[in-house]
């Protein structure tokens, strides 16, 4: 076994863990699949039966989009507070101690949580084409990779945050200030067009802003000028968002 696969092994290893860990709190699939359906029919009808969309779509397929962004934010960054379970168990503890450097933890922890999000966002494209959302095999591709770097960043995120609390409580506070903004500054529920102009900058900063529009790109072919640049700098912004939770996790303690 060359040293590589001797590495690949290990995250697989702590990939593997976190994946068996998902499968068997099946209530925490259903619990976070169900808000994003809610937000979908409910919010997509009450108010689309009030308000237009723009390019000639309903309002409940423009946010289609958006809500599956919503499902990766929420379960990507919230993933973090496993970081404190695991410290609180003394699982980390062990883990520290075992023979995988600080990076390879984090991408195998990172790696569940994004398996964690693709497969909740996978159960949306799902209901999407059931209700009518136009895909074709190159849009389907085209919306994984998003969906793959959306999470793999904002659990990045997530994890990073989680390797400096101690406090479940702390955690959760501290994360309700990180992804309210991303979802509601994405455009996830509204075009962006004709913000003010601060409002417009707080959105161009938002990572998940070019997710939302790199998928409706894809998905509907309306939103975004030039999907490919959105898809450019959410890659800019998952590499910085990876980097910082390595370099969280070095500096973090077991205990």
């Amino acid at each position: 076994m060359t040293e590589l696969q001797y590495h690949l092994a290990k995250v697989y290893a702590i990939w593997l863990r976190e994946f068996k860990v998902f499968l068997r709190e099946k209530s925490r699939l259903i619990a976070s699949t169900f808000t994003p359906i809610l937000w979908l029919f409910v919010i997509g009808s009450g108010i689309g039966s009030t308000a237009s969309a723009p390019a000639g779509v309903d309002y409940q397929t423009f946010i289609f989009p958006g809500i599956v962004s919503m499902s990766i934010i929420f379960t990507s960054v919230f993933y973090g507070s496993y970081i404190i379970w695991d410290r609180k168990f003394d699982f980390l503890k062990s883990v520290m101690a075992a023979p995988v450097s600080r990076a390879g933890v984090f991408v195998g922890k990172t790696l569940g949580g994004m398996t964690n999000s693709l497969i909740q966002a996978l159960i949306l494209l799902a209901i999407g084409a059931a209700i009518g959302i136009p895909f074709t095999p190159l849009s389907i591709v085209q919306a994984v990779a998003v969906i793959l770097l959306m999470s793999f960043g904002l659990t990045s995120l997530g994890l990073a945050l989680g390797s400096y609390m101690y406090s479940l409580e702390g955690f959760q506070m501290i994360v309700s200030f990180v992804v309210f903004p991303l979802f509601f500054l994405s455009g996830a529920l509204f075009p962006l067009d004709g913000l003010p102009s601060w409002l417009y900058v707080l959105a161009a900063l938002d990572p998940a802003t070019y997710g939302v529009s790199a998928m409706r790109g894809t998905m509907l072919g309306i939103g975004s000028a030039d999907p490919a640049l959105d898809f450019a700098i959410l890659t800019v912004y998952t590499g910085a968002l990876g980097l910082f939770g390595v370099l969280s996790f070095r500096r973090m303690k077991a205990v």
